[in-house]
Parts: structure tokens; C-alpha cells; sequence
């Protein structure tokens, strides 16, 4: 048996010791005994911040990492690794205070099913491992998605393997359930009978099959501002509504009264659509199905400004600082890597504010000391944590010609 002190904290949530060892679901101050034979270990020590997880779940499901510590803890210490990360450029930033959504408001998810000897298992992998665990009382989805869980475990015995898994994107729509299917054995004419009336006993909005729809009861829509939305099956969308929506607000804040603006890696127009009420939008997304759906969305709004889509890979080709010139402002959601050639392009036309939302503080730092150093100022950071009990960590940042 060995004592371990947790002296921090890492950005992935592991506890970790003076000597270096990270060992997961610990706090800062906690004395940890570890069994060196079997690798279990116990807190002796528990640190004040510690709590009784409220989910049964938590200790074999991988779906959250910090369910055992304080609501508060978890705030500031998500906030700690954005500071982190930004102190690391040598920057300082006027941080507001977080937006944190809460349980049960994960409206977008993906399970995974198994089949077994005596049926399916459905839910998600335990931590760091591929083993499947039921979530009965999961303490993070919506409800309405925990119910489709009978009919997804249906559809893992007709359509999976004991070889290999099956992955379920869900997706709460204003229509109900909007689900994908993914890994799953080719359809045939039975089973697309049998998986037809199963989509109508589940009451689902759309089923498709590796992103092709083969039953639609409703249109799965979703809104993004005035305008309503029918994505592709398996589509991008914020992980909860009041996750959006913190998100959003921020945006719209930072953009302010510009009358022209570029959406960048647009997506199905969160950004953009919600913006096109009072500015002229430009939306640049490397794939064209989400821009279709966004397009067809804008001219069925009565309204929206113009909003034109334009499908363009950002990372092999960059929007130029002479096409950016003509923008009162950016609005730029990369994925977690950032976007430090196309930050580079939006640094040089000088455009006169920026908001840039990002899910990773290191790349953000990163773009942020690129801004920084072309003469911006950084006027704001908001911090949203929609995923909730996890490590991840979402913001909106305003840069601006003239700080304040």
C-alpha cells in the first residue's frame, strides 16, 4: 500500500501528486491509498470539496468524470483552466462568471450498443474502456432520450454483432427524437419494415440508417434564432439548449451592431441565422450539407437580412484577408485544433471585432496571442460549461480594434 497527496488538478480532471501520478476522480488535498498489486485506491483524506455523486452510475459509467466534487469546485476550477491556459501566452483577460447548464438538459448524445447472449446493452463505455454500461437513471440526458433506450437495445439485437458495437446519435428536436444509426449491419427489406414500426412505436421524428433517413415521421427541426432548421441526420448542434443559448448571447453581444459579418465553420447556422436578423450574413462551412440546410431554412424566414453560404475547406483554404475586408466582423467556431491559419488571415485584414467561440483553451490561447499581438484587444471571455460533470470547457471570447 502507498499514501498519495493530491497536490492539483490537471485540465483532463486527473488528481495528480507531487511525483507525478495522475489518478482519476481525486481532489486537490485529498490523501489517497493505492494497492500497487490490483491498482484500486481509496481516499483516507477526503478534501472538503468532495461530494456524494448523484448519480448510482458515476463509479462505472465513463459518461462523466466529476460528479464527486461541489458544483462550485467544478465552476472555478473550469474557469482556473481557461486562465491556465491563456497565463501560458502571457495573457490576462476580465473573465465574467460561468453559465453552467443543468442536469438532465443533454438534448444531443451518442449511446452505444452491444449485443449478449441474453439480449443488448445500451448506454455508455465505462471510463477508459469499451465495456458498455446501462444508464438507467442517467443524471445528464434529457429524459425523452433515456425513453427511446428499449427501442435502441431492439434495434442492437436486429442489427448488431457480439463482435462489435453499434453507436446511437441522438438528438432532441422540436419534433421529438431525432436518431442516427451507426456500425450496424446493412439494411434489408424486413428489417427496414420492422425498423419503420419500431420508429413509429417510439414516437421518433426521424430514423436514418449511417445518415441516410429511412423513416420520417416529423421534421426534426431545431431553431436557431427566428428561423427553424432541419439538419442532417447525425449533425453538429450544442450539447443542451441553455448551453446554445449562453453561447449565442455572447456572440450576438460581441458582434453588437455590425452590419456585416462572416460566420466561420458555420455549421447548420447557430451563429449565423440567429445574427441575421439584424446583419447581412456570410456562412463558410467545409461540408455542403449543413449550408443546405441552413439555406433552406433562411428562405422559408421571413425577415432574415441576406444570408449567403459559401462551402470552403478553412483549413486547406483560409478565407483571405482581402475577401475578410469587407466584414464589420467575424464570428469564428472552430473545432478543438483551432484555426491558427485562418486566425492568422482574420489578424491581418484587421477586421474590426471578432468573436471567437472555442471548446479548448489551449488552442484558444494560442489564436488569442495571434490576435493579441496584431493589435487587438481582448475586451471579454465567457466561460459556458454545457457538458456537464465533464472536463470539457466552452467560451466566447470579444477581440476588438479598440479594447473596452
Amino acid at each position: 500500500m502507498t499514501e498519495v497527496t493530491i497536490t492539483h488538478l490537471d485540465q483532463h480532471g486527473f488528481g495528480q501528486s507531487e511525483a507525478g501520478q495522475k489518478l482519476p476522480r481525486t481532489l486537490p488535498g485529498e490523501v489517497i491509498v493505492l494497492d500497487a498489486d490490483t491498482g484500486k485506491q481509496r481516499v483516507v483524506t477526503p478534501s472538503e470539496h468532495r461530494i456524494s455523486a448523484p448519480c448510482r452510475h458515476f463509479k462505472n459509467c465513463g459518461g462523466c468524470a466529476m460528479q464527486h466534487a461541489a458544483d462550485d469546485f467544478v465552476a472555478n476550477w473550469k474557469m482556473g483552466i481557461v486562465k491556465t491556459g491563456l497565463a501560458a501566452r502571457g495573457i490576462e483577460a476580465r473573465m465574467r462568471p460561468i453559465k453552467t447548464s443543468p442536469p438532465n438538459s443533454r438534448r444531443r448524445a451518442t449511446l452505444h450498443g452491444r449485443r449478449t447472449k441474453s439480449g443488448a446493452l445500451v448506454g455508455f463505455h465505462a471510463r477508459a474502456s469499451d465495456m458498455v454500461v446501462e444508464v438507467p437513471d442517467c443524471k445528464l440526458l434529457h429524459p425523452d432520450l433515456l425513453k427511446t433506450v428499449p427501442v435502441l437495445a431492439e434495434i442492437t439485437k436486429m442489427a448488431g454483432s457480439r463482435k462489435g458495437e453499434i453507436g446511437f446519435a441522438l438528438t432532441m428536436s422540436e419534433g421529438g427524437v431525432d436518431l442516427d444509426v451507426r456500425g450496424a449491419k446493412a439494411t434489408d427489406l424486413d428489417m427496414l419494415t420492422r425498423l419503420g414500426e419500431l420508429a413509429d412505436r417510439a414516437d421518433l421524428a426521424r430514423l436514418s440508417w449511417e445518415a441516410e433517413p429511412i423513416a420520417t415521421r416529423r421534421a426534426p427541426y431545431q431553431r436557431f434564432g427566428q428561423a427553424r432548421v432541419v439538419p442532417p441526420p447525425g449533425a453538429f448542434l450544442q450539447a443542451t439548449p441553455q448551453g446554445e443559448s449562453a453561447l449565442v448571447a455572447a456572440v450576438q453581444e460581441a458582434v453588437g451592431d455590425a452590419s456585416r459579418v462572416v460566420d466561420l465553420f458555420a455549421g447548420c447556422g447557430t451563429f449565423a441565422l440567429s445574427l441575421a436578423s439584424d446583419a447581412e450574413i456570410l456562412a463558410v462551412e467545409a461540408e455542403a450539407a449543413p449550408l443546405q440546410a441552413l439555406d433552406a431554412a433562411w428562405r422559408a424566414t421571413p425577415g432574415l437580412r441576406h444570408v449567403a453560404t459559401l462551402v470552403r475547406d478553412l483549413f486547406r483554404q483560409p478565407l483571405l484577408p482581402d475577401e475578410l475586408g469587407k466584414f464589420d466582423a467575424v464570428v469564428i467556431d472552430p473545432p478543438r485544433a483551432g484555426a491558427e491559419a485562418q486566425i492568422r488571415a482574420v489578424a491581418d485584414a484587421q477586421v474590426p471585432v471578432i468573436a471567437a467561440v472555442s471548446c479548448n483553451p489551449v488552442s484558444f490561447a494560442r489564436d488569442a496571442r495571434i490576435l493579441l499581438d496584431a493589435g487587438y484587444g481582448l475586451d471579454w471571455v465567457q466561460v459556458v460549461d454545457q457538458f456537464r460533470w465533464s472536463t470539457h470547457v466552452e467560451l466566447v471570447a470579444r477581440f476588438s480594434r479598440n479594447c473596452g
